[in-house]
């Protein structure tokens, strides 16, 4: 039987057999950053993807894998052995790299509008004045059957679909694009957004050890390294803990908190979810009655919701009730990806919300965008749908490699910094992002196994806005300076 190793080749083994290559189309472009005008080559298309067979021990080829959708940014004229280089991507699993690309990142922008200001169809593209652009050249990664990335011919979609995998096959993106450029000597970034940063910290590993290819930093956008901290399963109270402070900031944006000053009502939040909340759900039944009152009425006060409501789901508030249940009375509820978001909930009865506000208030504006973009200005053709977020993809993906614990990445990134003491991490956090919130972001940090004086090489940076933070205008446009801040310290150059 023919077995199978990691490997990529521009040029197909076969002679005479109709195998799929590379489509990448290069157009010229320019911008204008704080007076600068920056000339740049887009080069976009799918990468082949290919495999080394081995039969009876012997080599046979390279057998085509999967076709693989990137969209590459250069600054044009600049030195590639002091230009820093960015890969970045998103998560779900089963997200294109699309919201980051459109969103904050890359030289155009779409704009999508806000929680007080949405954008109407049929929507708009604007030049990016805060892309990272100005400080990193750029290479977009669409994993294995997202955006217009596809398993090759007779090959499974399946086998991608995993940890491990997913690991390997961006992986192998990323040094086959370091290669083919010349950039092994480029001041090297990784950066991912939600399960992206876990991807982005496995990378981190896998290209240190699989490849000799050591980063600069990774930019990790409302961060999970550690799927124990926001998964709600049966006997995991941490996530309980953890999403207090979220829900309380959540609670202060509609009103549940009066004039009190948010970081006033985050920083009581963090207090009591760390210490008397974690404690009382560990002593269970036995919590006495006015322990137990004491508990139900402080964690009501904080998170808005109402002491009855509290007892009887015996403390442990899930995530999907709470932005359910926070505005029932009002006939709403509120977004989980950003909890200023907020639709009609048509079922008052209902225990989990039909619609969260903060996708499909904004989802339209970047299909759009980007449907147009890539054909009108990056002059790339393609018939197939381009995947924006594929719940396939996401309820089919395997964890496998951590049968029996938590999905983590922790002790993967500590020995990176630990190897590479170079490495640097830059995290984003929204106060209002429900999907991963800052304060288990925080917790999961402080888990690290690194050394005292490496701590000082993770920072972080917190805004006013939920798992996209960059929605928020003001937040989008300080997201791009703590960026570019963050690459140009980073790069060592």
């Amino acid at each position: 039987m023919p077995d199978t190793q990691d490997t990529a080749d521009s040029k197909p083994e076969t002679e005479g057999a109709t195998e799929p290559t590379d489509d990448l189309v290069t157009t010229q472009h320019s911008i204008t950053v704080k007076r600068r005008k920056l000339a740049y080559t887009a080069q976009t298309g799918r990468v082949v993807l290919r495999k080394e067979v081995l039969t009876d021990g012997a080599f046979d080829g390279h057998k085509p894998k999967a076709e693989v959708y990137v969209t590459a940014y250069t600054l044009d004229g600049a030195d590639p052995t002091t230009r820093p280089v960015t890969f970045a991507f998103n998560g779900g699993p089963g997200s294109s790299s699309i919201w980051l690309h459109m969103g904050v990142l890359g030289p155009r922008r779409v704009v999508s509008g806000d929680v007080d200001d949405p954008e109407p169809p049929p929507y708009r593209i604007v030049d990016n004045a805060d892309t990272l652009l100005a400080h990193s050249d750029l290479v977009f990664i669409d994993p294995v059957s997202t955006g217009y990335s596809r398993a090759a011919s007779g090959e499974k979609p399946a086998d991608y679909h995993g940890f491990t995998p997913d690991v390997e096959s961006v992986g192998e993106v990323i040094r086959l694009w370091t290669s083919r450029n010349q950039r092994w000597l480029s001041p090297k970034f990784v950066a991912g957004e939600s399960y992206g940063t876990l991807r982005a910290a496995a990378l981190a590993a896998h290209l240190q050890s699989r490849h000799g290819l050591y980063l600069n930093g990774l930019l990790l956008i409302s961060s999970v390294l550690d799927m124990g901290t926001i998964r709600f399963t049966e006997g995991n109270d941490l996530p309980y803990t953890l999403f207090v402070p979220t829900y309380a900031a959540i609670a202060h944006y509609h009103g549940k908190h009066g004039d009190r000053e948010l970081d006033d009502v985050l920083a009581e939040a963090e207090e009591f979810a760390s210490r008397d909340l974690l404690w009382a759900l560990q002593r269970g039944a036995r919590l006495d009655g006015e322990e137990r009152a004491e508990i139900v009425a402080k964690l009501a006060e904080l998170t808005g919701l109402s002491e009855s409501y509290v007892d009887r789901v015996n403390l442990r508030i899930e995530h999907v009730r709470f932005f359910t249940e926070l505005l029932r009375d009002e006939g709403l509820v509120t977004g989980r990806m950003d909890g200023r978001f907020t639709t009609w909930e048509p079922d008052g009865g209902r225990e989990h919300m039909s619609d969260d506000a903060s996708v499909s208030r904004i989802i339209g504006a970047y299909s759009a965008a980007f449907n147009h973009y890539v054909r009108a200005e990056l002059d790339y053709v393609s018939d197939l749908p381009y995947e924006i977020l594929s719940t396939d993809v996401n309820k089919a993906w395997s964890y496998s490699d951590f049968e029996g614990r938590a999905v983590s990445v922790v002790e993967s990134l500590s020995g990176a910094m630990r190897e590479n003491p170079h490495l640097k991490v830059h995290v984003a956090l929204g106060h209002y992002d429900g999907a991963t919130p800052y304060y288990a972001a925080e917790h999961v940090l402080a888990q690290l196994r690194i050394p005292d004086e490496l701590r000082s090489n993770v920072e972080t940076a917190y805004y006013p806005a939920g798992h996209m933070m960059y929605v928020h205008e003001p937040s989008r446009i300080q997201q791009g300076k703590d960026l570019g801040a963050f690459v140009k310290s980073a790069s060592n150059r």
